[in-house]
């Protein structure tokens, strides 16, 4: 199977481009569209949101993962390979977190091109047939040759910041609940949010965080949008008061 995380929108040429040659490339092969909101042009928040959300696909999956502001520099394309899955994308930080997590991750620099490659559009035209290669059969090595991504040890285990805003209006941070206690109490906004198990736990209105069904703490509102009552965006920094 072949899953889709990127900034690319559902509205507009980019997503169907993307999927078209997927169907050419790898014909047959299931295409799952995961994100298609990933933080726009943000590889950080994204990162933390692509190390969640992977975990739930079986080994063999294929990851296209295109949050690529650099696109047309000379940043690398990356096949890495972390827990029997891979992932090809742009080398800007968007697998550090999977790299990261994951025992003995192998990265691969593409030097295979397409007859023609776009400056700007290299989901299409480079990411999307190489991700379609692999999902058929082929190995990394023949498309890539080995290397070390660029690191960035700089960025957290996990993130005090609001890296998504669902359909909902929740705001799901780069925090795994494992990494705070149970009941600690955090503020976003201004604002201080205490920690319930879930929506039913508090009345409505009620502005809490909880451990969403992947892993990640998330600020929501009982029967509202914690984004708008909060004021809360990506980027949005969030305190662990205790």
């Amino acid at each position: 199977m072949i899953v889709l995380f990127t900034d690319f929108g559902l509205a507009g040429p980019y997503s169907g481009q993307v999927n078209a040659v997927l169907q050419e490339t790898a014909p047959g092969v299931p295409v799952i569209q995961l994100f298609a909101d990933a933080p726009a042009g943000q590889p950080k928040p994204a990162a933390y949101l692509l190390a969640a959300y992977a975990q739930w696909f079986p080994a063999g999956t294929v990851l296209l993962c295109v949050v690529d502001p650099g696109v047309g520099s000379a940043r690398r394309g990356l096949i890495a390979e972390a827990a029997g899955r891979l992932y090809v994308g742009p080398d800007n930080g968007l697998f550090e977190l999977v790299l990261r997590r994951a025992g003995n991750p192998r990265c691969w620099d593409i030097g295979w091109r397409p007859p023609t490659l776009s400056a700007s559009f290299h989901g299409r035209d480079l990411f999307a047939p190489v991700a379609g290669r692999l999902a058929r059969g082929e190995l990394p090595v023949a498309l890539a040759a080995p290397v070390a991504p660029r690191g960035y040890p700089d960025w957290p285990d996990d993130l005090a910041e609001i890296v998504y805003i669902d359909h909902y209006g929740n705001a799901l941070t780069g925090l795994r609940g494992e990494s705070l206690p149970p009941n600690a109490r955090l503020a976003a906004g201004g604002h201080p949010v205490v920690h319930a198990e879930t929506f039913s736990c508090v009345p409505s209105g009620a502005t809490f965080w909880y451990v969403n069904s992947n892993g990640l703490v998330e600020i929501a509102v009982n029967a509202g949008r914690a984004d708008r009552a909060l004021g809360l965006a990506v980027g949005s920094e969030v305190a662990i008061l205790a």
